[in-house]
């Protein structure tokens, strides 16, 4: 099992979301994807997409509206 980290801070939606696409894309079943955020449309649309695209979704606000989106892949 593999952590990947994508540094999103600063950027505003959609890009934190296809940059997470992208990733997991590229990632095996099992591997945790770990997206940094401080967007508000990006914390509403990312765990969106990952929980209808079928995988564990958490989200931990680390800071003031700052947030990690922890995507672990399942298929």
């Amino acid at each position: 099992m593999n952590e990947v980290i994508l540094d999103c801070l600063g950027e505003a939606c959609p890009v934190p979301l296809v940059k997470a696409q992208n990733k997991i894309a590229e990632m095996n079943i099992g591997d945790i994807l770990i997206v940094q955020i401080d967007h508000s449309c990006a914390m509403k649309n990312l765990p969106e997409w990952a929980r209808k695209d079928g995988h564990n979704v958490e989200v931990e606000e680390v800071d003031d509206g700052e947030w990690e989106v922890i995507i672990e892949k399942l298929k």
